[in-house]
């Protein structure tokens, strides 16, 4: 059974992730929503860590940084499921645009922001 609440989209960037005693560069993404992430090839943690979140956009001609804390709330095989604990406005219009424009149900985001 489903227990998300927030819409979450297939969404593929890289991320820079900072921890106490280890940085992680240029990690692949899977999934966005407006309160977490999951990023593959993190290893060796456990839930509850708490990491700095630079989230890399790539346009054509720019490229832009959202920043964010986040805490681990699962932890796989393959890699960790994030929950955004603290994010600056610049990067939550941004994150919310792109699960706006990327969503099968776009009011649906519209929505969980209201």
């Amino acid at each position: 059974m489903e227990r998300r609440k927030n819409t979450r989209v297939t969404f593929q960037t890289t991320a820079d992730l900072s921890f106490n005693h280890r940085n992680y560069r240029q990690c692949e993404t899977q999934n966005l929503s407006l309160k977490g992430m999951s990023v593959r090839g993190i290893t060796g943690h456990t839930c509850g860590e708490i990491c700095d979140i630079s989230l890399a956009l790539s346009g054509s001609s720019s490229r832009l940084v959202l920043n964010m804390r986040g805490e681990i709330v699962r932890v796989d095989e393959d890699g960790i499921g994030l929950h955004f604990i603290d994010i600056d406005l610049d990067s939550f219009y941004h994150l919310k645009n792109i699960l706006y424009y990327n969503a099968d149900d776009p009011d649906k985001v519209a929505g969980e922001v209201a």
